[in-house]
């Protein structure tokens, strides 16, 4: 019991020796200057480090990327989207399909006509495709920039205003296809055959970046059928009036061109891989990125 007493009283002590005026074995003063020194320390690292931050801030225009020497070119992608980019449903029976019908309608709603009346906002940019529409340099003076009216009609079948389950119903599902945005990308339409597939060869590209889709697997060859496309002025591919894009700040109104892609005549209750890319002297691939100018989706359509 008597050294449980000392032992105790030596703890006691530890914490608050009234002799000498101790907390935790320091005085007053020296735990004055402990703090003194940790609060001019960390003060200086906060210093330094909101001073970087200000250097870095000063390198960095406010509406366009300092860098862009390593950015890919534009992704492809597609609505609808699904998980493991796999479309699965049954004809007929709109349980099995109603998750896409409703994200195509939901992405659709930006291109409804009724949105775009403001022409202190958006500007028609011509029926068929055009060259590039410049409205000045990113650093100008010009504020926001008008950007180009691109209704859902031109989608056609793929449009939803008349079909409203964009051929689901049928068994003829569509796709919604668009290029990712990339500030001051001009993509430029193909100069030459040595890239395009076959069905493309020997065809004329004004203005305008084609897409085409395939079988991606050997085996799904004459499986997939005919595949149309709906874009502006009735061509399968993205016109250039709508580049280049000025970023959010600049162009806060901005809509993609889009490609409606409808498959036509798959072949029921089988898995059919496809395979969508568009073609251009900038626009490239990478294994590593199944999105980087391509996309490929796999179909299943039970009867």
């Amino acid at each position: 019991m008597p050294g449980n007493k000392d032992s105790d009283g030596g703890w006691r002590k530890f914490l608050w020796n009234s002799e000498k005026r101790e907390f935790l074995g320091r005085t007053g003063g020296s735990w004055f200057k402990i703090f003194l020194f940790y609060v001019i320390f960390y003060g200086c690292l906060a210093g330094i480090f909101i001073g970087t931050i200000q250097v870095m801030l000063l390198t960095l225009n406010e509406y366009k990327p300092t860098y862009q020497d390593r950015v890919a070119p534009p992704g492809l992608s597609h609505t609808p989207r699904s998980e493991k980019s796999e479309i699965s449903f049954k004809k007929g029976d709109p349980s099995t399909y109603q998750k896409y019908i409703d994200s195509m309608q939901k992405f659709l709603e930006l291109y409804d006509e009724e949105r775009q009346i403001d022409d202190a906002k958006y500007e028609d940019c011509g029926a068929i495709p055009r060259p590039y529409t410049d409205r000045d340099t990113l650093e100008s003076d010009l504020g926001q920039r008008k950007s180009c009216r691109f209704s859902r009609s031109q989608l056609q079948s793929c449009s939803g205003e008349n079909d409203k389950t964009f051929g689901f119903d049928q068994g003829k599902p569509c796709l919604i296809v668009k290029l990712n945005r990339i500030v001051n990308f001009r993509p430029r339409a193909p100069s030459s055959n040595d890239s395009l597939p076959e069905a493309l060869k020997g065809k004329s590209f004004d203005n305008f970046i084609p897409i085409h889709c395939k079988n991606k697997r050997e085996e799904d060859e004459g499986k997939i059928g005919e595949i149309k496309y709906f874009g502006l002025g009735g061509l399968a591919g993205f016109p250039l009036q709508y580049y280049p894009y000025y970023g959010k700040r600049l162009q806060p109104n901005y809509l993609q061109p889009l490609v409606a892609i409808q498959f036509t005549n798959l072949t029921m209750k089988e898995e059919l891989r496809i395979e969508c890319k568009v073609y251009g002297d900038n626009i490239d691939y990478n294994e590593k990125d199944r999105y980087q100018g391509r996309f490929d989706v796999k179909f299943m359509v039970d009867s």
